[in-house]
């Protein structure tokens, strides 16, 4: 069971965690360099037609990664 303080943590782990993803998502989009926390390479947006292009492969694996799948940021294009 978790008590409050827990609970309360987790919350505000939760939401610094989509603020850092969102700005992420808003720097890539723009066009900056943002490097992977882990292996400091490159950020690359992968639109739907992008990854049909490329790998065939499908719009779900689309999103915000780096090559070696440390950052792996799913995005719904609709």
């Amino acid at each position: 069971m978790i008590d409050i303080k827990q609970f309360a943590e987790l919350q505000k782990q939760s939401k610094n965690s989509f603020a850092d993803q969102r700005q992420i998502m808003k720097k890539v989009m723009a066009g900056q360099t943002v490097l992977c926390s882990t292996c400091k390479q490159p950020l690359c947006l992968l639109t739907p037609e992008h990854c049909s292009i490329v790998n065939n492969a499908s719009s779900e694996s689309s999103g915000i990664r780096c090559n070696k799948g440390c950052t792996d940021i799913q995005l719904d294009f609709v």
